[in-house]
Parts: C-alpha cells; structure tokens; sequence
C-alpha cells in the first residue's frame, strides 16, 4: 500500500510540474504530504532564481510599417520643399497622392524590415528561454536531490 501511495504521489508530481519532465523518486521513505512541500518549495526556489520566460515578440510588422509610413510621407514633403516654386504649383490633392503613394511605398519596405527584426527577437528570445530553463530545471533538481529524492529526466 505504501509503495502505491508514493507512486501516485510521483505521478501528481509529474502531472503538477509541467514545466519541468521529470520524475522524483523518494529515497527516505517521505510521505506524500512531505514530497508536495518538497517540490513545491523546490519549484518555487528554482523559478525564483531563474524564471521559465514564455513571451513572444509580435507586431514587428506593423510597427516596421507605421514608422516607414510616417518617414515615406515626411521625406516626400521634404523634398517637395526643396523645389519650392514647382510643388506650390500643384494641386493639394497632387500633393496628397504624392505623399501617399511614397508612405505607401516605405510601409511595404518598413513591414520586411520589421519582420525580419521580430524574427531576430523570437530567435534571441528562444535561446534565452533555453538556457533559463535548463538552469530552472537544474536548481530544481539539485534542490530535491538535497532533501532526499532521486530525479530522473
């Protein structure tokens, strides 16, 4: 009966501890009670020391694109300036088309330009997540290993 009890007791512990896939094996005969304080104290040490990171940068492209827009509309009116006498000339809604189509232009060039740096974040972000949970899961691990308990991958 006792063996039973530890056995379902290392299965909620499995199921409880997601993050980390590991199976914790008592070894001073610790009761239920004991091994879910156990690694629950655990848990909450290693995810002090290195929290498990689970953000995804998004918008790149939007965000690539407004700020290309806003360039392309501003660098058309600025060079519409610098010939003066011929852009006074031409009807606002020249003007306006012309703005428009250079900030639509830029936009298409700011949104590649923006995807590919959020791209870059996931990529940094991913490795960063790697290496705080390989460290989370060995501050887990060493962490039942001193109250006790075998911990097997």
């Amino acid at each position: 009966m006792k063996i039973l009890a530890h056995t379902l007791t290392i299965l909620l512990v499995s199921l409880s501890t997601s993050a980390l896939a590991a199976t914790v094996v008592p070894l001073k005969g610790q009761t239920s009670q004991t091994i879910q304080q156990d690694t629950s104290a655990c848990q909450s040490q290693a995810n002090a020391q290195y929290p498990v990171q689970g953000t995804v940068p998004s918008g790149g492209r939007v965000k690539g694109a407004a700020t290309a827009a806003v360039a392309g509309a501003t660098a058309a009116e600025v060079r519409g300036r610098q010939h003066e006498n011929i852009y006074d000339q031409i009807d606002d809604d020249t003007k306006q088309d012309y703005r428009q189509n250079r900030a639509h232009s830029a936009a298409a060039a700011g949104a590649v330009v923006g995807a590919s740096r959020q791209r870059q974040a996931r990529r940094q972000n991913l490795a960063a997540s790697q290496q705080s949970a390989t460290a989370n899961n060995a501050v887990y691990s060493s962490c039942l290993q001193q109250r006790g308990y075998d911990v097997l991958p």
